[in-house]
């Protein structure tokens, strides 16, 4: 039992069945510290069987009609909006998360997502070029890679990734994968899938900067890098964690990001009025903690958060994964806290004195995923952003998304793109056909 709730039995969904495991896993509440549910330790065998029933669903199933895909996938955005409240409390218990955050985005979002390549699939058309001297007509068609609703076109199967993930990235018939996660696990599946030549879309970690110049609108500036650093406990791949600010507004700077970080609330999920919830386990919370011992053992300056501030909880919640939003300064570029994905509320504010030094001191880490730019300067913004090395830059703004357009990132980041287009390409393979007549 977790609480005076009883423990939650995930079972595996395949082939439109949901089927139990041999052996499960302990899943923790991060805003409690208490098992909570038990997930499959899935293995080799739940592998094959999702396979085999993919294998079986994939010619029914890619031979309908682009509108009869459409439809259906606008049906499973109806089913997600009809129950978001429900998944809202899901996410939330499982990640971590605010209910609100959850309730505002995470779901809504994923309806949205439906909503978005229902629609697109409906309006992709296929190249034709004619070749009269030879009497020919090249045309292109494109066909699926992966699979989609009915039994066995989608299939779930939880596990370890040394057990299940291996088995799956490893196996012959599955063509292609797309993963979010770290760098060192993107480096296993390459690794697996390489002897099959599988396509890869490998969306990884970020270090990402916020340069901020002297000309920027603080009004605007310190509340929106307060959220795009803090949002979501920092557990957002596109979070800011390397703050540049121009020497000639950083000391006004510092004092209004700290001011507005102390009113950043901490709270336990179901908590309307906070702003942060738990992390997601004990180790990645200590794996957190870790780097600001680090950033004192170098001589860098905690101005608050975490061993500055006090965190207050209710009582049943004094064993969460819980921590304050936490600023350093005083800090080298070369220091693990500059260099290193964190993945939590931790961020660095240093100084900086040129646009040429700033954007050199912004691209010297490994990762170039997402950047922001704050600056009144048009030209400047358009120089700045055209020499970062990264798959996104935001001006003036932080996390507005536009599924039309790419999404991904440089070096260490990933490898390919997201995106209605990028997507498209990504899920099918193209075919050249030439008709001679």
């Amino acid at each position: 039992m977790a609480g005076t709730r009883a423990l939650l039995m995930l079972e595996n969904f395949i082939d439109g069945k949901f089927l139990p495991c041999s052996s499960y896993i302990d899943s923790y509440d991060p805003s409690t510290g208490e098992v909570y549910c038990r997930v499959p330790n899935s293995g080799k065998e739940e592998i094959e069987a999702a396979v085999e029933a993919a294998r079986a669903a994939f010619p029914g199933w890619s031979s309908r009609s682009p509108q009869e895909r459409s439809q259906v996938l606008q049906r499973l955005a109806d089913l997600l909006e009809q129950s978001l409240e429900e998944l809202a409390q899901a996410e939330s218990r499982d990640q971590g998360k605010t209910l609100t955050l959850a309730r505002t985005m995470d779901i809504p979002r994923s309806v949205q997502n439906f909503r978005f390549f229902a629609s697109s699939i409906l309006h992709h058309t296929s190249e034709c070029t004619q070749m009269d001297h030879l009497g020919c007509l090249h045309y292109t068609v494109r066909t699926p890679v992966g699979i989609g609703v009915p039994p066995g076109v989608v299939n779930i199967v939880f596990g370890m990734g040394p057990r299940v993930g291996e088995a799956l990235v490893s196996h012959p018939e599955v063509p292609l994968i797309s993963f979010t996660g770290s760098q060192p696990t993107a480096e296993r599946i390459t690794q697996l899938s390489a002897p099959h030549c599988k396509k890869l879309s490998l969306e990884l970690g970020g270090k990402n900067p916020a340069i901020i110049f002297e000309d920027a609108n603080l009004e605007e500036c310190v509340p929106t890098t307060v959220r795009s650093s803090f949002a979501n406990q920092g557990e957002i791949c596109l979070c800011t964690s390397r703050i540049f600010v121009q020497k000639s507004i950083y000391s006004e700077f510092l004092k209004r990001f700290v001011e507005a970080t102390r009113m950043w609330k901490v709270g336990i999920p179901s908590d309307p009025s906070a702003n942060m919830g738990a992390l997601i386990s004990k180790a990645h919370l200590e794996k957190v903690r870790s780097y600001i011992k680090k950033a004192r053992m170098e001589g860098a300056q905690i101005l608050c958060g975490e061993g500055v501030d006090k965190l207050n909880l209710p009582p049943g919640n004094q064993a969460g994964y819980f921590m304050l939003p936490t600023v350093i300064t005083d800090i080298k570029d070369e220091s693990c806290c500059m260099r290193e994905e964190i993945f939590g509320p931790v961020t660095c504010v240093v100084p900086f004195d040129s646009e040429e030094e700033v954007i050199q001191r912004a691209n010297s880490v490994k990762y170039g995923l997402a950047a922001t730019v704050w600056s009144g300067n048009v030209g400047r913004v358009h120089r700045v952003a055209k020499k970062l090395q990264s798959g996104l830059v935001w001006t003036n703004c932080w996390l507005i998304r536009e599924l039309n357009l790419p999404f991904g990132g440089m070096k260490s980041s990933g490898v390919g793109r997201e995106g209605a287009k990028d997507s498209y390409e990504f899920f099918t393979e193209i075919k050249t056909i030439t008709i001679k007549h």
